[in-house]
């Protein structure tokens, strides 16, 4: 929808990267030419040759910007709006802002669960994460703990953990439990 964008989310960012590089992956890179991928109105983008290729590779256009035959200008009018932002964004590094939450809506999303869901979360990850070092263990029972103190201490019991630990780790800043957590066998 011209004019509309997608959230500075973390999450939905992550989802948004994730969804077309595994169409590349999978179909190659121009997925968006297949019939049933293809957009309903024209849209024109970078890509050229390579697999599923299925309109006319756009001819001899030339696949730069800018030229002298006025392909691929910007169209401003249906651009995503503008961002507001306070600072430079270019020195923005979100661990270091006091008030960006990484955990919060993960907790969210697990205090929505139901008790089966939450077993199901557990026993998944778990199993999962069983062939990972100890220190890796650790790190992600303390992601959950700042999710959620429950959510915390199901992951530490699950993966057989010092729940002591988990929360002496929990206290840290994310530099101070990378540190700490530095040695595999801990």
């Amino acid at each position: 929808m011209p004019g509309i964008g997608f959230s500075p989310d973390k999450f939905l960012q992550g989802r948004l990267f994730a969804y077309g590089d595994a169409q590349r992956y999978r179909l190659g890179v121009n997925y968006n030419q297949i019939p049933v991928n293809r957009a309903k109105c024209e849209v024109c983008d970078y890509h050229r040759d390579g697999a599923m290729r299925a309109d006319g590779n756009y001819g001899s256009a030339p696949a730069y910007t800018p030229n002298s035959y006025g392909y691929w200008t910007a169209q401003p009018e249906v651009a995503e709006p503008p961002l507001e932002i306070d600072g430079a964004m270019w020195r923005y590094d979100p661990k270091d802002d006091p008030t960006d939450d990484n955990f919060r809506q993960g907790g969210e999303l697990f205090r929505l669960m139901s008790p089966e869901q939450k077993d199901i979360l557990i026993d998944n990850t778990a199993r999962n994460i069983a062939p990972c070092t100890v220190n890796i263990k650790y790190r992600h029972a303390v992601h959950c703990t700042l999710a959620d103190e429950d959510y915390g201490r199901r992951m530490t019991e699950a993966l057989g953990l010092d729940a002591a630990k988990v929360a002496e780790l929990a206290k840290l800043d994310n530099n101070g439990l990378i540190k700490a957590t530095l040695n595999e066998d801990m």
